[in-house]
Parts: C-alpha cells; sequence; structure tokens
C-alpha cells in the first residue's frame, strides 16, 4: 500500500506500513479493555493488553470505530444484507465477529491485505477455535478453503494483494454484481495520489451500486500536522497520499474525480458530536482527560469521507442519521 519512496527502499517503506497494523490493534485492544467499546474477537489477535495509552487516544479510536460502524450499519440495514462488503487494508480487523455476532452478516465480506498480513491473521484464525469457529458456522457447503495466504468460505473471504496492484485485485474481486460498500481506513494515505486514484476509479467503475467509506488524515498543512508527518517519517513511514488530506474538500475531490456521483466528508471532531450523546456522556467518564485541547486537534485532523455511486439514495443515509442525533 506503501508506494516506493525516494529515502527508502520498497521492502523498507511497506514493512513500515505494515507495523501500523499493529499499532492500530494494539491501541483498540487498550480501549476495549477499558470499556470504550465492546470486542469480544480481539483478544485473539492481541493477548496483552500493553502499554496505557493516553486518554484522547482512547476517545479518538472510539470515534473511529462508532463513525466507521454506523455508516456501515446503515449500509447493511438499507440492503438488508443483499450486498458484500469489502475491506481494504483489513490487518487484524474484526468486523465479520462482531457482524456475525448480531446477526448483520452481509452475503459475502472480504479481506485484502499484504500477504505476510494475512498469514499471521490466518494463523490465527486456524489456531483458535473462537475465532474459527463462527466462520465455519455460516458456512453450509464443502467448498472451504484455508490456506496460509487465502481463506474463503461461504461468507468470509481473505486475500492476500497488493493494493496498488489494481488489475489482480480486480481478478480476485470480481465475482459478484451486489451492492458493494468498499472500506479503507488509513490506508489510501500510504499510497501515491495517481495509485490510491487509480484503486478509486477501479471501485466506482466496478461495482455500479456502492459506498466507499475512507478514514484517514485531514487537515495536514498546518503544524499539527506537520508534526504527525515527521513522527510518521522518523519511523520510514512516509505519507505518500498526503496531497490529498489537505481539506474535506480535497478528500471529496478525490473520489469526484474517480467516478463517484457523490462525495461527503466531515472531521473526527464533528463525526464524536454526532454520535448517540449517551453514550459519548458514558465513555467521557471513564478516564480523566486533562488535555481538552488536545484531543479536538487530535480529531480535527482524521476524517471519514464517504462516496456514493447508486439509486438507492444511501448517501443520504449519513444526513438522516445526523438529523436524527441532532434532535435528541
Amino acid at each position: 500500500m506503501a508506494a516506493r519512496q525516494p529515502f527508502a527502499d520498497a521492502d523498507t517503506a511497506d514493512e513500515a506500513v505494515r507495523a501500523t497494523c499493529d499499532d492500530a490493534t494494539t491501541c483498540k485492544r487498550f480501549a476495549t479493555s477499558k470499556g470504550y467499546w465492546k470486542d469480544s474477537s480481539l483478544q485473539y489477535f492481541v493477548r496483552s493488553v500493553g502499554e496505557r495509552k493516553a486518554p484522547e487516544i482512547n476517545r479518538g479510536y472510539y470515534a473511529r470505530v462508532q463513525g466507521v460502524n454506523l455508516l456501515l450499519d446503515a449500509f447493511l440495514k438499507k440492503t438488508q444484507g443483499h450486498c458484500q462488503v469489502i475491506n481494504l487494508g483489513a490487518g487484524l480487523d474484526t468486523t465479520f465477529w462482531r457482524l456475525q455476532e448480531e446477526n448483520l452478516l452481509p452475503r459475502k465480506l472480504f479481506e485484502v491485505d499484504f500477504p505476510t498480513v494475512v498469514a499471521r491473521k490466518i494463523h490465527h484464525i486456524k489456531t483458535k477455535p473462537p475465532l474459527s469457529k463462527p466462520i465455519i458456522d455460516v458456512h453450509s457447503t464443502d467448498s472451504l478453503l484455508l490456506e496460509s495466504h487465502v481463506l474463503d468460505s461461504d461468507r468470509f473471504c481473505i486475500i492476500g494483494a497488493d493494493l496498488r496492484d489494481v488489475p489482480g485485485l480486480d481478478e480476485k474481486l470480481r465475482r459478484f454484481q451486489l451492492p458493494t460498500l468498499l472500506l479503507s481506513e488509513c490506508v489510501l494515505v500510504y499510497m501515491s495520489p495517481s495509485q490510491s486514484s487509480s484503486l478509486v476509479h477501479w471501485a466506482a467503475q466496478t461495482f455500479h451500486t456502492a459506498m466507499f467509506i475512507n478514514y484517514e488524515q485531514v487537515n495536514m498543512s498546518d503544524r499539527f500536522g506537520q508534526v504527525m508527518i515527521e513522527n510518521l517519517q522518523r519511523r520510514c513511514c512516509a505519507l505518500a497520499g498526503v496531497e490529498l488530506c489537505q481539506s474535506l474538500d480535497s478528500q471529496k475531490e478525490r473520489f469526484l474525480r474517480a467516478g463517484w456521483d457523490q462525495a461527503n466528508a466531515l472531521d473526527m471532531m464533528a463525526v464524536y458530536s454526532f454520535l448517540p450523546q449517551d453514550d459519548v456522556a458514558r465513555i467521557e467518564r471513564l478516564e480523566f482527560l486533562d488535555e481538552k485541547e488536545l484531543l479536538q486537534q487530535l480529531l480535527q485532523h482524521y476524517c471519514i469521507c464517504w462516496a456514493t455511486k447508486d439509486r438507492l439514495n444511501l448517501g443520504e443515509t449519513r444526513h438522516r442519521r445526523q438529523s436524527a442525533v441532532r434532535r435528541r
């Protein structure tokens, strides 16, 4: 997913991106241990809770998880599950298990990531019954494929692939013409603008009724954004696509130029204010937050952008949800 950078060879740059998978999973593991949200499967991917994370980090991940889930669940309910979900750069994501528990599974959920990340995830699944049993429970044929770099069952598929290789991705994912939700979280930013644009354009051309949810950085031209970039560069992890993360408008334009009909975007401060306020009040009681200004800065430098190409008015789902929240 990371583009080749002049200051580091491709393997080093890609390895740094792969490491962000562990960072995110560790942060989620700590936040769930504190009670920010429930995730019964995460413990099987990350056993240890790890070092304490700052309250603003925990609240940031809470906003990220809840905001993405609101859009994802709205899509699933809108299509009544007659759809497919494609998680691009999924890492150790646990969405399949959550949806299976809540009886919200789509017709099929696909995950794509680097083959080395996929191999680790499949190893966890093969060796831990609480992860493998839910997959088997919703599998009804004899065609279950479980190998080191691929898992393919009736309802869940994990594919090892490079998102920069769009023709290869097309060969592996062009299976069903169902309403499709594509999801990427801090993925496109590690690709060059041309690479991410090719991926987004392919999605718009391939899936006729579709929604694309993208969570990543925004407002990166100010000093706070520059510090974020410098911190990642010290880890040889360059934000190759940062020029598309300058504003909410630049985030939306990426999709509109690639053939999507509509695009909307909110920074995470706005998303946080739109979440169910009774639950926000609950999580704010979990830990004392001294640096409220730091939380605000952090949330203002991440966003959710969602684009649609369909006839189901899926792009309006979030607007209706926002209106409902405001009325509370």
